[in-house]
């Protein structure tokens, strides 16, 4: 069975066509989902456009915002208001997860307390995501190029707070680009820790470009491994072609598919 995989839309150009034609064409590559990252009132007219060609939306940010998010123990009541929300948006959609996010670091607490922090913010909000089925997957985000000051920056962050969680719907989202940056070892700690990966982001490092020969990821490489290992979840490719849309798209598909 080939690696499932969709497309981050928000990421793309959006001058480069309309919405329905992109759609149209990551359809026609053989994507069978596509991800976005704000919930806003273009929600459920996209849900539907993408219906009409036959791709499910799978994924979206549960929560604001990345900045301040699940460390400060001030954020838990609005965060599980704002999941709450997302997670019935998501069910009645047919999506399958949602995105959290640890916040920056606060000055002044150390890592093991900002751990159990948002540890605890998830458990409160885990049943109900266990109830209608959403995973919720914390992302790990590289705190050297993009995020400054983000605190779930490496895998053993990310892993440290899901044992404390204890939810089988609060999974890590690991995206190779973000921790290749972060620690590299990046086909070793995914095949070794399936079990906590809820979904996996791809793009071209450096530059988050293309999967091509201008990066250093053999995603091919990556891909069968994951194949290899059992992974059945998807692989979301969230990268900024530099050349044109749909053939960017279309080699990222082919070399993952091709694994």
């Amino acid at each position: 069975m080939p690696i499932k995989q969709s497309v981050c839309i928000p990421i793309l150009p959006q001058d480069a066509m309309p919405q329905e034609e992109l759609l149209a064409k990551i359809a026609a590559i053989g994507y069978p989902a596509i991800e976005i990252w704000a919930r806003d009132d273009n929600f459920h007219s996209l849900c539907e456009t993408a219906a009409r060609y036959g791709l499910q939306v799978i994924s979206m940010i549960g929560h604001q915002s990345l900045q301040d998010g699940l460390n400060n123990p001030a954020n838990h009541d609005r965060i599980e208001a704002e999941l709450q929300l997302s997670i019935d948006l998501a069910a009645a959609r047919g999506l399958s997860a949602l995105v959290c996010f640890s916040g920056n670091h606060i000055p002044g607490m150390s890592e093991d307390v900002a751990i159990a922090n948002t540890a605890a913010g998830l458990r409160r909000i885990a049943p109900y995501a266990e109830a209608k089925d959403i995973t919720l997957n914390l992302e790990l985000l590289n705190s050297k190029v993009d995020h400054p000051g983000y605190q779930c920056d490496n895998s053993a962050w990310g892993l440290a707070t899901l044992r404390q969680v204890n939810s089988p719907r609060v999974k890590l989202l690991y995206d190779i680009y973000h921790m290749q940056i972060m620690e590299g070892d990046v086909t070793r700690t995914l095949t070794a820790n399936l079990n906590a990966i809820g979904h996996i982001h791809t793009a071209g490092n450096p530059g988050r470009h293309e999967l091509d020969d201008h990066q250093e990821l053999n995603y091919r490489g990556i891909c069968r491994a994951l194949d290899d290992a059992g992974y059945t979840g998807y692989i979301g490719h969230e990268f900024r072609p530099r050349g044109a849309l749909v053939a960017a798209l279309r080699q990222a598909y082919e070399q993952c598919a091709g694994a």
